[in-house]
């Protein structure tokens, strides 16, 4: 009878919802009359305070309680619903549905994953890019390959392996100002996070891009609460031709049981130059690193797929071989 009560609350809980013709929570409707309701997105979420941006103005907001019974915590780059008081003091009402997700950092509905590598200083590493990539393709973002310091080393021939296995590739230089036009232009209106090994240059790169990012981040990040919080976290930051860029906190490696687990069965499908040969082998058990017959292995020695990445895959594959889905 409990559980039957249970499930009858939820019910009515969807009822209410559904009561609401303009698709707000009940919160929302219960609202005072003189309360503005707005549509917007999270710019950053610290200290249990959620920052949306809704109609020209960042909105200082706490999160109702019904987030907290749904397990459900808003990130950077939700859509939200908010309601607003006479006083400016803001509620976060509800959080549409993503259209993607990470987990580290936690962000949502992110249009591109830029995955940052330099040519020297560091040097690249073909593994910690495709770890990057293969995340991206799991979580359903579309990535893209920015190589930096082209000035200190020529980059054809990583163009050559990322653009053949079906990635947009951009070769700028954050000291050659007009190499980075292309990749400016192709981020307008966008939501991209960039990501990459420490020292491949993001901060520099992102302040050719836009150079009020530099200025701004310090501005906006006062307006948004930081100085009154001190946890790091993911923040939208707007472009001046439309978009935001994604801040994120640093990291010097990957580690995909760190950040998310990718099982063996998956992996093959997040490297999208395998995906039209997968289903072709000879065995279907083929974990496509050593056995006869393997169609990925054929396009390798073919020259269609790039030892490089499929080096990478080897790698992956056996860090993840022996994880269980029930561990």
């Amino acid at each position: 009878m409990a559980q039957q009560r249970k499930d009858t609350g939820r019910m009515k809980d969807k009822a209410d919802e559904k009561l609401n013709t303009n698709g707000l929570s009940p919160y929302a409707a219960k609202a005072p009359e003189d309360t503005r309701i707005l549509h917007g997105i999270i710019r950053k979420c610290i200290g249990g305070f959620y920052y949306v941006e809704a109609a020209d103005t960042v909105y200082e907001c706490r999160a109702r309680g019904i987030f907290r019974n749904q397990g459900l915590t808003p990130v950077a780059g939700d859509r939200a619903v908010i309601s607003v008081l006479p006083d400016g003091k803001g509620s976060l009402d509800r959080i549409e549905e993503r259209k993607n997700s990470l987990v580290r950092p936690p962000v949502a509905n992110l249009d591109y994953l830029a995955v940052v590598v330099s040519m020297a200083e560091p040097a690249p590493s073909p593994l910690v890019v495709d770890k990057m990539l293969a995340l991206a393709e799991w979580n359903h973002v579309e990535p893209i390959v920015v190589i930096n310091k082209i000035d200190l080393q020529d980059p054809v021939e990583w163009v050559r392996i990322y653009r053949r296995a079906g990635f947009e590739v951009f070769s700028v230089s954050a000291r050659l100002d007009k190499s980075v036009e292309p990749l400016r232009c192709f981020l307008g209106g966008k939501v991209t996070a960039f990501t990459g090994n420490s020292g491949v240059g993001k901060s520099s790169l992102l302040n050719v891009i836009d150079p009020r990012f530099s200025l701004e981040t310090g501005a906006i990040s006062q307006k948004l609460g930081r100085g009154r919080h001190t946890t790091r976290s993911a923040e939208l930051f707007p472009l001046e031709n439309g978009g935001y860029i994604v801040d994120t906190p640093g990291f010097a490696s990957l580690d995909l049981e760190r950040i998310q687990r990718i099982y063996k069965e998956e992996l093959p499908y997040c490297f999208r130059e395998f995906v039209p040969l997968l289903g072709q082998c000879r065995f279907t058990s083929c974990s496509h690193t050593k056995e006869a017959g393997c169609a990925v292995l054929e396009a390798v020695t073919e020259g269609k797929i790039s030892p490089q990445r499929h080096e990478s895959y080897k790698a992956m594959y056996d860090e993840v071989k022996d994880w269980k889905t029930w561990q």
